[in-house]
């Protein structure tokens, strides 16, 4: 477990975003949430997409096989609408489906909107990178990297993002380090 730079691909998938009609808020959001969170040094590497199934099946493939990110985050395209295509085209890709991530980020968002079965979020692994789908929304996200916490920032629903460490080791990506003031990685204890 040596401690090395990681990489993280950061998509926004939007059509309008992508032709410039209004400006991309998951981005900027993720990469706060990332700079707060996140006790190791990294790299992201961001695209603003349409809903385009082979244009987002080629942006994680490129960030995955070339790029060599670590993690990728998408935001956007995760509901029923015949334009949300973001599960589909992300499980196209897939060597693994982690099916855990998306029933946690259903779990904590009914916490907040009952729309929340809506949601078709997926997180898989391709090679030795894990990809996840995020909401669009800065709130959602924020919400659920971290979970649920009580006046007190006491842990009441976890995140998914405590989960993703320990993921990144197992698939032999980059090593990273959490603020635990944001989010509590969750790593088994060694015997």
């Amino acid at each position: 477990m040596t401690n090395k730079f990681i990489k993280i691909g950061l998509i926004s998938i939007s059509d309008r975003a992508s032709q410039g009609i209004y400006k991309d808020l998951g981005i900027p959001s993720l990469k706060e949430w990332l700079s707060s969170a996140l006790i190791s040094s990294f790299e992201a590497e961001e695209h603003i997409i349409p809903d385009e199934f082979s244009i987002i099946q080629s942006t994680l493939q490129d960030l995955t096989d070339n790029s060599h990110c670590d993690l990728i985050l998408t935001t956007g395209g995760t509901g029923p609408a015949l334009r949300d295509i973001t599960p589909d085209a992300t499980l196209s890709i897939a060597d693994k489906e982690l099916p855990g991530f998306g029933e946690q980020m259903r779990q904590i968002s009914l916490h907040f909107v009952p729309t929340a079965i809506l949601s078709r979020q997926v997180a898989v692994i391709r090679k030795s990178t894990l990809i996840i789908n995020l909401p669009g929304q800065p709130k959602a996200i924020k919400q659920i990297l971290e979970g649920l916490k009580d006046e007190n920032n006491n842990v009441i629903v976890p995140g998914i993002f405590a989960a993703v460490p320990y993921c990144l080791d197992l698939i032999g990506a980059a090593y990273i380090e959490t603020n635990h003031d944001i989010v509590n990685a969750f790593r088994p204890k060694k015997r």
